[in-house]
């Protein structure tokens, strides 16, 4: 799908052919037809729109033809229904910047674009560059709330652990370090990006676009050292309770033992008493009291010793 929006007097306006000064955005689901309709029409290269077809694309730029290409990752929430794949996972978004437009392409729907466009009716076409940095905003700000909201439920799981072990608190634990791996790999990415379009100036940014791009560089670098954070105390978290789970297990299975050895010498008993042999008892009306009270005593000295030491 294809939209075609313009500003015009601080309005955004949906139109239905791509206009000097318009903004192309193509969202899923994507025709590699009208990937060639609109690459003749624009005089852009098919490659560029295809890109972000890739889930894996790394954050990148490049010119053809006078035609520049921004690749960037974005959060978005994970739609798969594999209960043990992450929340969130990072998809590309390519900007392009052609002589009269600014196209950008999503293989995903993703909050970023849904805020620029909330936005667009301040924005001024004329200035593309600022354009560029304002959807780099969006995208930063997406990644600083989804963060928020990892860390929220991550506090909510681990309490829910303390209260009750139950695997799937950990299973959930488990997706969230999943998210989170996906989040610094992409902020990383991003990160090198906007350092390296800062470096070369790429866009022939002016001196305060310049300084937006830093500030940009410095929340990205934030997002960046948050979700390191979050990971070391996810993975500390989750080697804590893995201690806690086994130490558990073996105070269980330190009972077990011992109330198998407070058993095996009254069984023992019993055994050689209900022998078919002489033993002296087969004639006594107290045989049966007899091995019964003296599998007791064993039994209960044998457990007040392991209660002397401690070791119940």
């Amino acid at each position: 799908m294809i939209q075609y929006f313009k500003n015009v007097a601080h309005k955004t306006i949906a139109i239905d052919y791509p206009e000097n000064g318009a903004w192309v955005n193509i969202l899923p689901p994507l025709k590699h037809e009208e990937f060639i309709d609109l690459s003749e029409k624009l005089d852009i290269p098919v490659d560029f729109l295809t890109d972000s077809l890739d889930i894996d694309e790394k954050a990148r730029f490049e010119e053809e033809d006078n035609v520049k290409l921004i690749v960037l990752k974005t959060p978005t929430e994970n739609n798969s229904f594999n209960e043990s794949d992450a929340y969130y996972i990072t998809i590309p978004i390519c900007i392009i910047l052609t002589h009269n437009q600014i196209v950008t392409v999503n293989s995903f729907e993703n909050a970023a674009m849904k805020k620029f466009l909330n936005t667009f009716q301040n924005r001024h076409p004329d200035k593309k560059n600022m354009m560029v940095l304002k959807v780099f905003e969006k995208v930063v700000q997406n990644f600083m709330e989804h963060l928020k909201e990892i860390n929220q439920r991550r506090n909510i799981l681990e309490q829910k652990l303390y209260d009750a072990n139950r695997n799937e608190h950990l299973l959930q634990l488990m997706r969230i370090q999943k998210s989170l791996v996906y989040f610094v790999t992409a902020l990383r990415s991003n990160e090198l990006l906007f350092m390296k379009l800062e470096r070369t100036n790429f866009l022939g940014l002016n001196e305060d676009e310049k300084e937006y791009l830093n500030d940009l560089i410095v929340d990205t670098s934030q997002a960046l050292e948050m979700s390191n954070i979050y990971t070391n105390i996810l993975s500390s978290t989750l080697d804590a309770f893995a201690s806690i789970i086994a130490n558990n297990q073996n105070e269980v299975l330190k009972r077990l033992s011992v109330i198998t050895i407070v058993l095996t010498f009254p069984v023992l008993i019993s055994s050689l008493f209900g022998m078919n042999v002489p033993n002296g008892f087969e004639h006594s009306p107290y045989a049966f009291y007899i091995v019964v009270f003296l599998s007791l005593a064993i039994a209960l000295i044998i457990g007040w010793f392991f209660l002397r030491k401690k070791i119940f």
